[in-house]
């Protein structure tokens, strides 16, 4: 396994962020160890969720930990067949550090995706496990998740003064 270099917004190699993904279509060595490199990378940087465009790899997979229990899923060729309710709550990004926004994602998604042998398999999602999975499969679609941002960016160390005020509101 590897470390590899997450691409950053504001840098020379972010274009790639905002480019669509290419299928997969080979289920190979070289995808499992695409696969283990991007969990070590998700874990090293203690993150949630990484899209292989944040590698700099335009191919549709991404991989996430949501859950220490569940572990870590690898994701490949995602899509989301069914979504329910709503949310809004922050979210980050590995390739924006220390930013976040609030965004309205479904609170429970259907998904069906290729494990890393190829076959087919369905997941239901809520929560957070859903928000990781609708943030990652933009991703793949060249979206970034400043293009959904309800209000302003704020610093991570706004977020402790935002969360007081939110409870200030009610």
């Amino acid at each position: 396994m590897a470390l590899r270099n997450i691409v950053k917004v504001n840098t020379e190699a972010e274009s790639v962020l905002y480019k669509k993904t290419r299928i997969v279509e080979r289920f190979d060595e070289k995808l499992k160890q695409l696969a283990e490199d991007m969990i070590e990378t998700m874990h090293e940087a203690n993150g949630v969720g990484l899209a292989a465009p944040q590698v700099g790899i335009l191919r549709r997979m991404f991989v996430m930990n949501v859950d220490s229990e569940e572990g870590d899923y690898v994701i490949i060729n995602p899509e989301i067949c069914e979504m329910e309710g709503e949310s809004i709550a922050y979210e980050g990004c590995l390739s924006y550090p220390q930013m976040f926004g609030r965004v309205k994602r479904p609170l429970k998604l259907k998904l069906k995706y290729h494990d890393l042998d190829g076959k087919i398999n369905e997941m239901e999602a809520e929560g957070l496990k859903a928000r990781c999975i609708c943030h990652e499969t933009d991703h793949l679609h060249g979206i970034m998740f400043t293009e959904k941002v309800i209000g302003n960016l704020v610093h991570e160390s706004q977020l402790a003064e935002d969360d007081a005020e939110d409870e200030n509101d009610l």
